[in-house]
């Protein structure tokens, strides 16, 4: 069974002024997944997929470069025509498609919803945050009843997708163009491993995290 990892990165970014060339903790951000997915024995091949080369002498010892088309890098590209053109080029069994903004996911939560995934127990795996508390969606609570207010140890808890990974087969996407499966395995991790950063102030918060963990990237 052949495993790949690859990365989307663009340099482009709106929010984040870029964000996946910014220093956290003293390398790019971008490298603090390509580690971790290094890191990750079971992952045969590991790739950055940019449309531009300079970021080359950046990467880590054992990623790999592919170019793709700068067409991609439009800020009205779907995801979808990303892991389309990837695919497409790369072929693999299982596809771990994770993203530079989840700097802090560990080697041994990817490994673990990996190794659901190879078991044949699930067919796909994600990332995802438990949120306990007092949620609303479409103007309406979402976990709980307004004429039975629970205490927050016992509300039924809310799961968040994280953009940290997702893991799913060759079959799963070029056949149902899906990263999720219908049995597919929940890594659910903290707030800290779950840091997305999409904003300035998340980018504040993780060199936050970082100072205090003082991470050796």
């Amino acid at each position: 069974m052949k495993i790949v990892a690859f990365v989307p990165i663009r340099l482009n970014s709106q929010r984040v002024a870029g964000k996946n060339l910014r220093s956290l903790s003293g390398s790019p951000l971008m490298c603090h997944i390509l580690k971790t997915l290094t890191a990750v024995e079971a992952i045969d091949e590991v790739y950055v997929f940019c449309s531009d080369e300079s970021i080359r002498p950046l990467l880590p010892e054992g990623v790999r470069f592919l170019r793709r088309d700068p067409s991609l890098d439009s800020d009205t590209t779907l995801g979808r025509e990303i892991y389309d053109r990837f695919t497409a080029e790369v072929d693999a069994d299982l596809y771990i498609l994770a993203h530079a903004t989840s700097p802090f996911i560990r080697a041994a939560t990817v490994a673990g919803a990996l190794d659901k995934v190879r078991s044949g127990e699930y067919d796909s795996a994600f990332s995802a945050e438990k949120v306990q508390t007092f949620a609303w969606f479409e103007g309406r609570p979402l976990n709980y009843s307004l004429d039975n207010i629970p205490r927050t140890q016992t509300i039924e808890p809310v799961y968040v997708e994280t953009s940290a990974f997702f893991i799913f087969s060759r079959e799963l996407w070029c056949g149902r163009g899906r990263r999720i499966g219908d049995k597919p395995y929940m890594a659910v991790v903290d707030r800290i491993e779950g840091l997305d950063i999409d904003y300035p102030e998340d980018f504040a918060m993780a060199e936050i995290i970082a100072a205090s963990q003082n991470l050796p990237r």
